[in-house]
């Protein structure tokens, strides 16, 4: 792996384009996670159960095509554009035009037996094969646009703020122009998602094609020429202390995260009986993420180190929940300060997670001389799917183990039981990612600044 000496420096063009390319995947992502179960419930009449198996059953399938393309993608020649880039251009029209395919509201008057083999085809095509097919090289592209770990740091940022702003669009947006009143009726409109859902497929297309040319690769990562074995490669994965440290970490960050935003759709409107200042907390959630977090993080972390960083925030996290169940504040407002800034122990390490998923690739590097950008970054993407499947299923179980239902949603011993779980199930998620990351992942600060250097010995660079 050498770096090309006739390209432009590292700089904003790549921070901004490396933004644009998850601002396209979160166009597609964050649309099908927020409304394709009230679309196919509710315009096209499919039982929730049937979707909500039918997404479950696709992360069965990602474990296959997510690791088939990290292969894919590390056996690929390098081309005069680099070995990543090319597929955002190759993969942005089907994963825009299958995602368009999903929300097909003509089709809500089709017998029911096709209605439910569309949604499985058009699903597993968008979800499983093509976004993987984007997301994958395109996570691994981070560490080919630059080989310091401060300029990698600063695109996890990039990322992270590419990922808020998508949200803020379609978390605030979608609802706008979705919903319409029938018979006094909010209900949403099927006609109405097909166009939103090509609008968004649309800019989806936009953004991956401004990563694409805005975006340079400028580290030569060579083909993968290894013969293939599963076998090896499992049990290189699994012996791979950095790998597990970083999916485990990952995953009680989006079990916290999930948790945090589930819990205040019950909290707000039952132990406040305030739904009015759970917006004002998600919208104050994601400009904290953007006015605090992202500005700071890449300077903090290579100040102190992003493992480091990590832990401190995650434990500051902790103690903002500690506090607010000890104190349990009777103004929603006030939970709410609480809210926003507990989340500045979630941002910091949302900000600098991605550059760490390169620092793993770079240690594996050192370790066993082979890099693998694709299969590693393949590895944790589906790691993640879990998390959040896992996570829809952990919401449900807390509030049975508080005894809500339709009946008891207001009962004060519920109320206050979805108040104690709002605050102790984060506070425990934020010291579990501390403790993962102080015992089990290895890259601490010095150790990352010592992988860097022995790749540069080995590339001829010093």
């Amino acid at each position: 792996m050498s770096e090309k000496n006739n390209v432009r420096p590292f700089g904003f063009k790549d921070k901004i384009g490396y933004m644009f390319g998850d601002f396209g995947n979160d166009f597609t992502f964050i649309l099908s996670s927020s409304f394709m179960l009230k679309f196919y419930t509710d315009v096209m009449g499919i039982h929730a159960a049937v979707v909500g198996v039918l997404m479950m059953a696709a992360r069965f399938v990602d474990a296959f095509t997510d690791v088939a393309m990290g292969q894919i993608v590390d056996r690929s020649k390098p081309t005069k554009d680099g070995k990543f880039k090319p597929w955002l251009r190759r993969m942005c029209g089907p994963v825009a035009i299958s995602s368009f395919l999903v929300f097909q509201s003509g089709f809500a008057n089709m017998p029911y037996l096709f209605k439910v083999v569309w949604m499985i085809v058009t699903y597993i095509l968008w979800g499983s094969i093509f976004y993987t097919s984007i997301n994958i090289p395109y996570g691994s592209m981070a560490s080919a646009i630059s080989a310091d770990a401060k300029d990698r740091a600063s695109l996890s940022t990039w990322r992270s703020i590419g990922s808020t702003l998508a949200g803020l669009v379609i978390g605030v947006g979608t609802p706008l122009f979705a919903y319409e009143t029938v018979n006094g009726n909010t209900i949403l409109s099927g006609n109405r998602m097909t166009i939103i859902a090509g609008v968004f497929s649309v800019m989806a297309v936009i953004c991956y094609m401004l990563c694409f040319k805005l975006a340079t690769e400028r580290v030569e990562v060579p083909q993968n020429n290894t013969k293939f074995n599963f076998g090896d490669l499992m049990k290189s994965l699994v012996t791979n202390r950095s790998l597990i440290g970083i999916i485990a970490a990952a995953i009680l960050l989006l079990l916290v995260m999930l948790t945090m935003q589930g819990m205040n759709a019950y909290l707000f409107p039952n132990f406040y009986g305030n739904v009015a200042a759970q917006s004002v907390a998600a919208l104050a959630g994601s400009l904290v993420m953007l006015v605090v977090c992202a500005p700071l993080a890449t300077k903090l972390s290579a100040k102190y180190g992003k493992k480091e960083l990590a832990i401190g925030s995650c434990l500051f996290g902790a103690v903002v929940y500690l506090i607010c169940w000890v104190l349990k504040p009777e103004n929603p407002y006030t939970y709410v300060v609480f809210y926003v800034v507990a989340n500045i122990g979630v941002g910091f390490f949302n900000m600098v997670i991605w550059a760490m998923i390169t620092d793993v690739i770079d240690d594996a590097e050192v370790k066993n001389g082979v890099r693998e950008d694709g299969t590693i970054y393949s590895v944790y993407s589906f790691a993640r799917k879990i998390g959040q499947a896992l996570s829809s299923g952990m919401i449900g179980a807390l509030l049975s183990v508080i005894g809500y239902s339709a009946a008891t949603a207001f009962n004060p011993e519920v109320v206050n039981g979805i108040f104690n779980m709002t605050c102790i199930i984060p506070a425990i998620g934020f010291v579990g990612i501390a403790l993962v990351l102080m015992f089990l992942y290895p890259l601490s600060k010095n150790r990352v600044e010592a992988n860097v250097l022995e790749l540069k010995k080995r590339r001829g660079e010093i």
